[in-house]
């Protein structure tokens, strides 16, 4: 399994997900989720693009911009998982109507049509046996205030460490 890129992310945007299909456009695209992969028949029914303004539960001030891809999971004939070209074609189409923001969250609306649609967040694409996968990760909610506070104590644990002693890295 060769990693497209080698920085480990579950959680990409948009322009990197582009990026990262740009350099293999002929290789079939699959996006794979709770543990198998979509059909080949999958279709991109719809992409859209949201600015979003919110309260967090710690009364702070939140703003976003997030594209929504929605995948529609469905075996259809004998197609085959399409290009990863046509994909990037796809999204090329949508912004010549709708202004997506590279840099913007990327969450995937993926449904079968029978069960209710779910929430993903995705990963960097890694190429295996010649398909470029994407895998999909449920998208868990959390409380901001939390994941702040949580990414503050790691960084003064890492700057306490023996290993940083010499350096000034907390200032």
């Amino acid at each position: 399994m060769n990693a497209i890129d080698k920085a480990l992310s579950s959680d990409i945007s948009l322009g990197l997900l582009l990026e990262a299909l740009a350099t293999s456009p002929d290789l079939p695209l699959a996006f794979r989720y709770d543990g198998r992969l979509a059909k080949p028949g999958y279709h991109v029914t719809e992409v859209k693009a949201g600015q979003f303004s919110a309260l967090d539960c710690g009364a702070n001030p939140e703003a976003w911009a997030e594209t929504f891809v929605q995948l529609w999971d469905i075996e259809e004939g004998d197609r085959t998982h399409m290009p990863a070209g046509k994909f990037a074609a796809i999204i090329r189409k949508v912004s010549e109507h709708v202004q997506l923001d590279g840099s913007a969250k990327l969450t995937f609306e993926v449904s079968d049509g029978v069960q209710p649609m779910q929430l993903y967040c995705a990963s960097i694409p890694v190429i295996s046996n010649g398909v470029v996968q994407v895998e999909l990760l449920p998208r868990a909610a959390s409380c901001k205030p939390r994941d702040r506070w949580l990414a503050k104590q790691a960084q003064e644990t890492a700057c306490r460490g023996p290993a940083n002693a010499a350096t000034k890295c907390c200032g």
